[in-house]
Order: structure tokens, then sequence, then C-alpha cells
């Protein structure tokens, strides 16, 4: 069985309460740990809300279904939520089949994931190009080692 490509996550906007990231590659048992690592940076800064654009987001099974829950969990526990946006049809299946679709709003855009929240808590929208932050690439390394992430909390531009 190959090893999924990685999974490459991105801070595209934010504010005291919220965060959008997005996410591309695949959710799994090989990147589990390190979105749980990036993730956790930025919910370490407090935002209470985390908006996840999952338009690139390609595969999810039940170990990167198991993040997603533990970061609504988190979120609830701050009187927060997740909230997903773009997700493919191949991932909103897992949801729906799970039903766990119940317990993770997806929105078919940011926009209106965004509007969902109470306006003095959502971040600028669309944000400047030259604001994105990049959070890591993380890559699920060939000899089965656990995956790493590099380059958690650089700033770009």
């Amino acid at each position: 069985m190959p090893l999924p490509d990685g999974l490459e996550m991105t801070a595209l906007a934010s504010c005291d309460a919220c965060v959008v990231l997005q996410i591309s590659g695949e959710l799994d048992h090989f990147t589990e740990q390190p979105f749980r690592a990036s993730v956790g940076t930025f919910l370490d800064r407090g935002h209470r809300h985390a908006v996840l654009d999952c338009s690139g987001l390609t595969f999810c099974d039940s170990r990167g279904l198991n993040c997603l829950l533990s970061v609504e969990w988190l979120l609830e526990r701050r009187q927060g939520r997740l909230l997903l946006a773009g997700v493919r049809p191949n991932v909103a299946r897992v949801l729906h089949l799970t039903g766990t679709g119940t317990l993770l709003r997806a929105y078919p855009t940011v926009r209106r994931a965004l509007a969902a929240l109470p306006p003095e808590q959502r971040p600028a929208w669309p944000p400047p190009p030259a604001r994105h932050h990049l959070v890591g690439r993380m890559e699920s390394p060939a000899s089965g080692a656990p995956a790493t992430c590099r380059g958690a909390g650089v700033e770009t531009g």
C-alpha cells in the first residue's frame, strides 16, 4: 500500500477569536500527529473558532476524522466551534456515513462558514495576499516513520 502524499496547512486569515486554515493533501494515520501539532499551534494562541478550508483535502480516514473531532471538542470547551468549508464529495461521504456530519458543520465556502460566526469574531475575508502565514508542510516519509512537520509558525511576506 503506497504511503499518502503529504499534508499541507496554511493560515489564511485570523483575528483574536478565529483562525482560517487551508488544508490540502491527505489526513490519515501518517499525517495525524503533524496535523494535531500544527492546529495546536494556532489553538494555543487562544482562538475560539477555526474555519478549515478543506477544498484541497483529498482523503480523510478514521484517524483524520478523529483529528477533526478532537479539534471540535476542544473548541466547544472554549464556547467556540470548528467549521469546515469546501468539503470534497469523498470526504463529505465519510462524514455522512459515520454520522459525524451532524457534529462537524460544513459550508460550501469559507465566506459562508465565516458568516455563521458573529461579525465581531470573524477575520477579514478575503485576506490580503501578503498576510498569509505558512504553517508547515507535513510529509509522510517513505520509511514509515512518524511524519514530521517542518516550518511550523514561519511567517511569509
